[in-house]
């Protein structure tokens, strides 16, 4: 059996846009996942032989966490085991749109995203789709939510502020953008004593920890509501601000 012409623009968005949010995939479920499907189907491959040790050092991470990926991505349906031995392993990598739990996604892939209405925005799951996710990148205005580090676009996470096992929901009062090196370290922390310790750390100054804390008050009011473009292109409801207290602009979001 070949393995069909990949598009593979097509494959990243998938992956970005469904397999990502909706497999729940961790830093490391990603950056493994990304470099198997990179040495497999977009190489013509479908069956893949490598040793931990090889892949931990491709995806920039360490054995340990390769191996607990490898098990996660096999659980999820990402990866199917085909053989493990001392040799290495051997699995077939597959595509997000073969992936069985994300049928449903795809379909929805396909369909014009709706974005939600300025009276509907305080219900709206801001995981859900890939243009909500952006509105919270876009309002933090390209920094880390928490140490106000510059932020990368392949590197950006969102993060709950009142973490989901606290009961923490999906709106935008709280979701933040936040560096991958926050998103770890903070886990199922209150954000007023994750800011305590970064400015502990060294990472934040007093005058940026106050701002912080003005910025979580602000975003628990509903007062930083992210910036949402209709389908004609135009801002719905009132203007919204950023972290920082700055009107978000129109080439912002984009």
């Amino acid at each position: 059996m070949k393995n069909k012409k990949l598009n593979a623009v097509q494959v990243w968005k998938q992956m970005e846009d469904l397999a990502v949010p909706r497999l729940h995939l961790s830093v490391f479920d990603r950056a493994v996942y990304s470099h198997l499907l990179r040495h497999s189907r977009l190489e013509g491959r479908l069956e893949l032989r490598f040793s931990i040790l090889w892949l931990a050092r491709g995806a920039c991470v360490s054995g340990f966490a390769a191996r607990k990926a490898v098990r996660r991505l096999i659980g999820k349906g990402a990866l199917r085991l085909v053989e493990r031995s001392r040799a290495g392993h051997v699995v077939k990598v597959r595509l997000p749109e073969e992936i069985r739990s994300l049928g449903a996604g795809k379909i929805a892939a396909c369909a014009p995203a709706r974005l939600p209405s300025a009276a509907n925005i305080e219900k709206a799951d801001f995981l859900e789709t890939r243009a909500l996710r952006q509105a919270i990148h876009a309002r933090e205005g390209g920094v880390c939510f928490y140490c106000l580090r510059r932020l990368r676009p392949m590197v950006r996470c969102l993060d709950h502020v009142v973490p989901r096992v606290r009961g923490g929901r999906n709106g935008y009062r709280n979701l933040v953008s936040s560096c991958a090196e926050c998103n770890s370290q903070k886990r199922e922390r209150r954000a007023e004593d994750f800011l305590r310790w970064l400015c502990r750390e060294g990472r934040l100054s007093a005058g940026e920890l106050s701002g912080r804390f003005r910025a979580l008050a602000r975003l628990a009011a509903g007062k930083l509501r992210p910036s949402l473009l209709s389908q004609r292109g135009e801002k719905a409801g009132s203007p919204a601000y950023n972290t920082r207290g700055r009107m978000i602009r129109k080439q912002e979001w984009k």
